[in-house]
């Protein structure tokens, strides 16, 4: 999961989104600032319903970022409520080593870069994030996922000081 901000034309749009080895989840548009009530909101509505349908063993891993308003009371409460349904894997401040996601925004930016004409208002940049979110073959994903043993590995090795990743 992630929110993702890009700018074109003197603004910016900010959608949210999730992955999987398995498959992309929805990307969300989110019209309004990215709180922890929105957040919790998204996670009630988008994240919950997928994880328990991809994940009916409660064997489903969940990241979410280190976003100031993941954090906040309201969420943690709410993911303690719903501990058995998946596991919550907490991340350490200032690791972007250990984040996936990073890399696969990495992948939109890349393919939204290439377009010409290049987005000139708000709604091309909506489009153009949807549309390369979409195009993100199943094997980009599926390496990162893949890439997490490894990742922590490197991480515990270089005892929390930055890597390759």
């Amino acid at each position: 999961m992630h929110e993702y901000n890009i700018q074109a034309g003197g603004g910016s749009v900010m959608v949210w989104g999730m992955f999987s080895w398995h498959d992309l989840g929805p990307l969300i548009r989110v019209e309004q600032h990215l709180n922890s009530t929105t957040y919790l909101s998204i996670t009630v509505d988008q994240l919950h319903p997928i994880m328990l349908m991809a994940y009916p063993n409660a064997d489903g891993f969940f990241q979410p970022d280190n976003a100031p308003g993941h954090g906040a009371r309201i969420v943690q409460e709410w993911f303690q409520e719903h501990e058995g349904d998946f596991i919550l894997l907490r991340w350490p401040p200032q690791s972007p080593d250990l984040n996936p996601t990073e890399h696969f925004w990495d992948e939109v930016k890349r393919a939204i870069r290439q377009l010409v004409p290049q987005p000139s208002n708000l709604t091309e940049l909506d489009s153009a994030i949807h549309q390369a979110w979409c195009q993100i073959p199943h094997i980009t994903f599926q390496h990162l996922v893949e890439s997490m043993p490894r990742r922590i590995a490197t991480v515990l090795k270089a005892k929390g000081g930055p890597t390759k990743y």
